[in-house]
């Protein structure tokens, strides 16, 4: 007896301590939101976002109005909505629903995650005023303080009315005015039942519940919120049936879909990145008055958009991320993050990680030149399964099962997108090494060193790629991304500017240059093999020097390539992830770039990739791989590193029909090799091989038309 007394007194002083632990807690979270005052809620200043040339691309907070109304001017039926919908308790908590939260914390650990949500109004509108909204337990915690100080020092109408003007009603519209005015051509205070309702339900999903973008969606959530109105006696019966009943006529620029905005995703992204800069929340660059100069080229942006809405049909799903970048100052100077950013605003050029398929080649190759590759390295093409540790196999194919089932160079591999020599590659490499690449051209995450990582198996992101090949483009420096290039205060003083300095030299340039040539390949019919370079449907529109690199996967279609001045990558696929069936939409990635980068480069002349001193050309023979003659049908200028140059001259063509000048081939041996003749007098090599030609020629009868 004595002894359970005894462990009940002790649970009764744990329970005790526990009590009064929470309690400290609970003041001292109260104290401190005391103490820090009321949290500012006014948006007083427009923050404004400008092109590179300084002209005005949008405004914050966005909306067709800015006008703060108060609650007596908002309709008591748009007011009743939101709060039967959201938050029918507002006027009696404190800023939590402690029911509604203990059912929400039972869901999570059922489901064992953060997706049921509880939040009062308040705390709606404290996350939109202050945080992202990203479902982690920082950012929650955040909430919760922001909440408290807001019920400490604002009344419930205050708040009720900072959140109507707050709250994002879809297709860029915040706040109950805007929206009124965009949906319904009219003020917030003449919203009758049935359009207060259709309103109330947009902020859940903005997207998902857009009238214009899903009105059956839309529709259902406005009789459920009317239905509730009338349960809460909030209207009558009448006033029900006529709500149910009663059509809605939206306004005309809604139904024409039309926007003013330039680069919408652009402005997004450099509103963030500004808050970064200056270590603040995203809101209150939004509202405090910034002027913030971006890298935006509007004629850029307006061309790739113009590319996007003449490739994809109108009636396709197909989603679009696109980035164009500088690759000399970093400026990202257009971007398209979605067919269209009133149907979605989630940004698929810097947020989607997708399988980059065959575009992650170039930075196995660059590898490749490191441990002793040369644009002429001979291996097999041929189906191959490859046996790995742990008695596994890997057995990857070239598309439609095409092998040149004999030795072609790294030339022809990259041009034809040879997925056999890729991953013999980076078996002889190691899949660490194209990891460790990867990560030194800024694809900063976990990449699983295994044979397919060579055919981009892992995922990665738009922003990703360009930065990499943006570092290829500039010769091998370390690219600083960026939209943002300057951002005043409402003073007019300077509180940030970009240098623009010289990234840090972290390729090797003569390799770099190498793979820039390389490149150029996949655009060039003389590396045509067991089939076409992957360029060839777009190399008849090319009219400059253009390096790049195609990928694509069941569900991806991927082109990023580059000219001495612009990089850009485009990635076209399904949100969900379906396969891409139709071949003309397999071709909308590549169009799409092609179509860009031709209007971006329009009257340009003289665009030329640089050269270093120590990368020479020389006129070879794709097929073979050894220095051309005047004899071989076809030719391609490679270029290689001082050194590495092929000492061996092709001979399978020296039956050739037609006989070329030798003139046109000497300029193209710069410093040709030396040997000893017998009286050990040096000469070139190349003078050797043409006696031996002629000697040849003369002593080969006249072929006719009838024979090789």
């Amino acid at each position: 007896m004595f002894r359970r007394k005894k462990k009940r007194w002790r649970l009764f002083k744990l329970v005790l301590f526990v009590l009064i632990f929470v309690a400290i807690g609970i003041g001292g979270v109260y104290g401190a939101a005391y103490l820090m005052g009321p949290p500012p809620i006014e948006k007083q200043y427009k923050t404004t976002l400008y092109s590179a040339d300084e002209e005005v691309i949008g405004e914050e907070p966005r909306g067709k109005s800015h006008t703060y109304v108060s609650l007596d001017e908002i309709a008591e039926p748009a007011i009743l909505a939101s709060l039967v919908v959201e938050d029918k308790n507002f006027y009696h908590h404190h800023g939590f629903d402690v029911k509604r939260i203990g059912g929400a914390i039972l869901k999570d650990i059922q489901t064992m995650s953060l997706k049921e949500g509880a939040s009062t109004l308040t705390q709606q509108y404290a996350r939109n005023l202050y945080l992202d909204f990203d479902k982690t337990l920082t950012r929650k915690a955040k909430e919760a303080f922001y909440t408290i100080r807001l019920e400490m020092f604002y009344s419930k109408d205050d708040i009720l009315e900072g959140y109507l003007n707050r709250i994002d009603y879809g297709h860029g519209m915040y706040g109950i005015e805007a929206a009124s005015t965009y949906y319904f051509d009219k003020s917030a205070k003449d919203l009758t039942i049935a359009e207060a309702a259709m309103l109330a339900g947009i902020p859940k999903g903005p997207t998902y519940y857009s009238p214009i973008n899903h009105p059956d969606n839309a529709k259902d959530r406005q009789e459920h919120i009317l239905a509730l109105l009338n349960k809460y006696g909030e209207i009558t019966d009448e006033e029900y049936e006529t709500a149910q009943e009663e059509d809605l006529q939206y306004a005309e620029a809604v139904t024409k879909d039309e926007t003013t905005e330039v680069g919408p995703y652009f402005q997004d992204m450099a509103l963030r990145e500004a808050a970064n800069l200056l270590d603040i929340e995203l809101e209150e660059v939004r509202t405090g008055g910034y002027e913030i100069q971006t890298t935006l080229d509007i004629d850029l942006q307006e061309n790739l958009n113009k590319q996007v809405d003449d490739t994809l049909a109108d009636d396709s799903d197909m989603q679009v991320g696109a980035i164009s970048l500088n690759p000399l100052t970093g400026d990202i100077v257009a971007m398209v993050g979605g067919s269209d950013y009133k149907e979605s605003t989630f940004n698929r050029a810097t947020r989607a990680n997708r399988m980059p398929g065959s575009a992650f080649k170039p930075f196995l190759y660059y590898k490749a030149l490191e441990h002793g590759f040369t644009p002429t390295t001979m291996l097999m093409s041929e189906e191959t399964t490859f046996d790995l540790d742990n008695d596994k196999t890997y057995k990857p194919h070239n598309f439609n099962h095409n092998y040149a089932d004999k030795p072609i160079t790294l030339a022809q591999a990259l041009a034809l997108s040879d997925n056999i020599y890729a991953v013999k590659t980076n078996l002889f490499l190691k899949p660490e090494k194209l990891v460790d690449i990867s990560n030194q051209l800024g694809i900063d995450r976990d990449l699983p060193a295994v044979p397919s990582l060579a055919l981009g198996s892992a995922t990665v992101s738009v922003e990703e790629m360009t930065k990499a090949y943006g570092i290829l483009a500039n010769g091998g420096r370390e690219v600083d991304q960026h939209t943002v290039q300057k951002i005043k205060n409402r003073d007019g003083d300077v509180l940030y500017e970009n240098e623009r300095s010289s990234g840090e030299q972290i390729l090797d340039p003569e390799k770099t240059s190498v793979l820039t040539q390389l490149m150029t390949g996949m655009f060039d019919s003389s590396l045509d093999g067991y089939m076409s370079v992957t360029g060839a449907s777009i190399a008849p529109t090319l009219t400059q020097p253009y390096a790049g690199k195609s990928g694509s996967t069941e569900g991806d279609s991927w082109m990023i390539g580059y000219s001495p001045a612009l990089v850009t990558s485009v990635w076209t696929g399904y949100d969900d992830n379906r396969d891409i069936e139709d071949p003309t939409e397999m071709g909308y990635a590549k169009n799409i770039w092609a179509n860009y980068m031709e209007a971006a480069h329009a009257g340009e002349d003289d665009l030329k990739f640089q050269i270093p001193a120590g990368v020479v050309a020389v006129d070879i023979d794709p097929e073979t791989g050894k220095r051309a003659t005047p004899y071989c049908e076809t030719t391609r200028k490679m270029y290689f590193e001082k050194g590495t140059v092929p000492t061996e001259t092709c001979t399978d063509h020296l039956h050739g029909t037609e006989q070329k000048d030798w003139s046109d081939y000497e300029d193209t041996y710069p410093d040709p090799p030396k040997q000893d003749d017998k009286n050990g007098k040096k000469k070139n090599i190349f003078d050797d091989w043409k006696d031996l030609f002629q000697q040849g020629m003369e002593q080969m009868p006249t072929p006719d038309n009838d024979s090789a």
